[in-house]
């Protein structure tokens, strides 16, 4: 598995449609991104993010070059703590250890690359799935903010998660 700089010219086709329902994409992105995933709002929304939050996009691939995952990394200077968000595996491609594997990949670039002495990240507490991927990569509960996001009727809660270097 390999981590890359997204390319949307190149990469928006492979991942526009791994996000297919209003309650996945709320559980990927707590709404901040586009519903649905459409080139030029998934392009615009990229630029939003990286002048606000410093959030640069990656996918990982197959060794054949496959694109398997979507993710951003970001760091918080006055801290020295990396963020990773917006974090998605290829429903077909679920199940194969693509999602830890690039999970792993983002954080050894951020504390090697980025010289971030942790990372962290948050999911929803109703993302079981996604929460043990990431306790299988390493990450630790930090805090847990109950009923942090609403979704129709459902209040979710939001786990943050951290790795230590």
């Amino acid at each position: 598995m390999r981590l890359r700089p997204y390319i949307h010219s190149h990469d928006f086709n492979s991942i526009k449609n791994w996000i297919t329902d209003k309650r996945t994409h709320a559980m990927w992105s707590a709404n901040h991104a586009p519903y649905p995933l459409e080139n030029e709002a998934f392009s615009d929304f990229l630029a939003w993010i990286y002048p606000k939050y410093g959030d640069c996009p990656f996918v990982a691939t197959t060794d054949d070059g496959t694109i398997v995952g979507f993710i951003c990394c970001s760091i918080n200077y006055e801290t020295n703590e990396a963020m990773l968000a917006f974090v998605v595996i290829d429903p077909a491609q679920r199940g194969n250890g693509y999602g830890r594997g690039m999970i792993q990949l983002a954080a050894k670039y951020c504390f090697e690359m980025l010289k971030a002495n942790m990372v962290q990240l948050n999911v929803f507490t109703i993302n079981e799935k996604a929460r043990k991927c990431y306790e299988s990569a390493g990450f630790k509960e930090r805090q847990t903010t109950p009923d942090a996001f609403a979704f129709g009727d459902e209040l979710w809660g939001r786990c943050n998660m951290i790795l230590n270097r």
